[in-house]
């Protein structure tokens, strides 16, 4: 009994410690969410205060009103649905030809794949700004999307070491039944690493919605920014406007937190590898 007891009594404490560093983590995006129903003036008012004195609502449509939001809005959501569609289909394809088939020089190849994750994106950043302005694709969305349909390294090998526990025994029978690689592909390994793919389609898009530089980089007419350009436009030189860019952020981090809230369940299950 006492043990039992002192078993709960464990728990409550552990309970509570995770509770206060839950609190300790989210208190500052609490503050923020507050702020932006506050006037500039008390928005940096010392000591600060915690709930507005009187709560202007209106400032989220006079941040949304301030720029072409809806235009950013658009931009941001096919940059990240085509990247997100362009890392599944190429990833998916890549990884399932280094885990179920061997060919010459396949380790060297994935050696060669893996050793490009060391580069970082500010090393190639010149050289891939030279090639679309070569093409032509300065100042459009393409460079931002197109890249996605050549695959991730990282993505890569994530699908690759979850596809390698796959059962053989699936492929033989599907061979069986008729089906050529490609279907085997298409209907027998998609449907069984769907939680991988979740997995790899809510980092990209987390990744891709917040992306500041590639943006910064390749885009130079407003009507083609992204959500994270048109929010550092309320940065300027002398002064920065406190509230209006504090109302576009929170509308930022809404899109990420219910497709994190939706996906939580196939993210753990595509983390853990297991396989129904």
């Amino acid at each position: 009994m006492s043990q039992m007891s002192l078993s709960k009594k464990s728990k409550v404490v552990i309970y509570i410690l995770l509770t206060i560093m839950a609190i300790y983590f989210i208190a500052p995006f609490f503050y923020m969410f507050f702020t932006t129903f506050k006037t500039e003036s008390e928005a940096i008012a010392y000591p600060p205060s915690l709930f507005p004195e009187v709560w202007h609502f209106e400032n989220y449509i006079n941040a949304w009103n301030a720029q072409p939001f809806g235009t950013y809005f658009i931009n941001s959501v096919l940059v990240t649905a085509g990247t997100t569609l362009g890392q599944i289909v190429s990833c998916s394809l890549v990884a399932y030809g280094f885990a179920r088939y061997n060919f010459k020089g396949k380790n060297i190849l994935f050696m060669i794949l893996l050793a490009t994750m060391m580069i970082p994106w500010d090393v190639t950043m010149i050289p891939q700004y030279m090639e679309f302005n070569l093409f032509g694709w300065i100042n459009t969305l393409k460079p931002l999307i197109v890249p996605a349909w050549f695959g991730s390294a990282y993505y890569i090998f994530l699908l690759r070491q979850f596809m390698m526990g796959i059962p053989k025994d699936f492929e033989e029978a599907a061979r069986i039944d008729g089906c050529n690689p490609f279907q085997i592909y298409l209907k027998i390994f998609m449907p069984i690493i769907k939680p991988s793919l979740i997995l790899i389609a809510t980092l990209n898009m987390i990744t891709v919605w917040n992306d500041y530089l590639g943006p910064l980089i390749f885009l130079q007419d407003r009507s083609k920014y992204t959500l994270a350009l048109g929010l550092a436009s309320f940065k300027g030189v002398h002064d920065t406007q406190i509230i209006p860019m504090l109302c576009i952020t929170v509308i930022m981090i809404i899109p990420p937190i219910i497709l994190f809230i939706i996906a939580q369940k196939y993210i753990v299950e595509g983390t853990s590898g297991s396989i129904k």
